[in-house]
């Protein structure tokens, strides 16, 4: 894009590499000036964030006793190790990127391609391994229980460790019926049931004389408050919800709005990378046609490396405040 500026003296063209604002081109100035504003819109969802958490700082979950899991190692308690390797994934495509847009400069085509490649891979496999992730989170590994005034309760053992549900729960005879708009007034519906009543718990729990209740409240030692067994039965009477996984509604790990901010954030984020994985491929095989050969510039891979870049670096800060901090 360019126009013609005229002057009593002289005839410049802005945009045409005479007079190009800072050294760059149209292109680029305007994905900075996206870059900025987007910018500013993660900044604003990461403050309300630290706000939240300041605020129900006490029933705030622990990152380390939510992500746990680990492909393959089912039962393994793997805290972080796993959002760690996709986060270095992620960074290490960074560094391909950089190596694509440094080969463009050199007019190198078949590196560039290469390692085009090498960063859509890392990008697919950083998606990936945030849905799996989510998936995990969402169904949730132990249940806890919520009561009448929207507190959580978790289950433990004399040691301390974590229980899950379906470890003492009893199959009670009445049956339970999930409310459906085939049964109802097309109005009418009902969630998923979860896997257990608050009668099976609560029976379950009367039977196994050795498992405590943990609250949601953090102590000053940073751990979940446990209760002794007769403080675990009068609270346990007061039960009304049994809680699985993760939604927008419940969060089996603590404070619900953490889920909220988890699902909204690295989920905005996620569609970022997704479209940069998409932007990237579109790149990818122009570079294998030549079309930026034959332009002689390889511009627009530095243009999507900028993106690229961008989204890397905004991942460290979500980073750091949901798992790290």
């Amino acid at each position: 894009m360019e126009s013609t500026v005229t002057t009593a003296n002289s005839e410049e063209k802005t945009w045409g590499g005479n007079n190009e604002p800072m050294g760059a081109s149209y292109g680029k100035l305007m994905m900075w000036f996206f870059i900025v504003s987007d910018a500013l819109t993660f900044s604003g969802f990461l403050a309300a964030y630290g706000f939240s958490r300041f605020k129900f700082i006490e029933s705030w979950p622990i990152a380390d006793e939510v992500f746990t899991h680990f492909p393959f190692m089912h039962g393994v308690s793997a805290p972080m190790y796993y959002v760690a390797l996709m986060t270095f994934i992620l960074i290490f495509s960074s560094v391909t990127m950089v190596l694509a847009v440094d080969a463009g400069h050199q007019m190198k085509k078949g590196k560039v391609a290469l390692y085009m490649f090498l960063t859509i891979i890392g990008g697919i496999i950083f998606v990936g391994s945030q849905a799996w992730e989510w998936k995990n989170f969402i169904k949730g590994e132990y249940g806890a229980i919520e009561t009448k005034g929207g507190s959580l309760l978790q289950f433990v053992d004399k040691d301390g460790k974590r229980v899950a549900l379906a470890e003492f729960a009893v199959a009670l005879p009445e049956g339970r019926e999930q409310l459906t708009r085939d049964k109802a007034k097309w109005f009418m519906s009902e969630p998923s049931l979860p896997s257990f009543s608050v009668e099976e718990v609560q029976a379950g729990f009367k039977a196994h004389p050795e498992l405590l209740i943990r609250t949601e409240v953090v102590n000053k030692e940073k751990q979940k408050t446990i209760l002794s067994r007769k403080e675990s039965e009068a609270r346990l009477g007061d039960a009304h919800y049994v809680v699985e996984g993760a939604n927008l509604i419940r969060n089996e790990y603590g404070n619900k709005l953490f889920a909220d901010f988890f699902f909204f954030i690295t989920g905005f984020h996620g569609f970022h990378v997704f479209s940069g994985i998409i932007i990237n491929i579109i790149i990818f095989f122009n570079v294998l046609i030549g079309t930026y050969e034959k332009r002689k510039s390889y511009e627009m891979v530095e243009k999507v490396g900028l993106y690229w870049h961008f989204v890397d670096l905004v991942w460290v800060f979500v980073f750091t405040v949901f798992y790290l901090v």
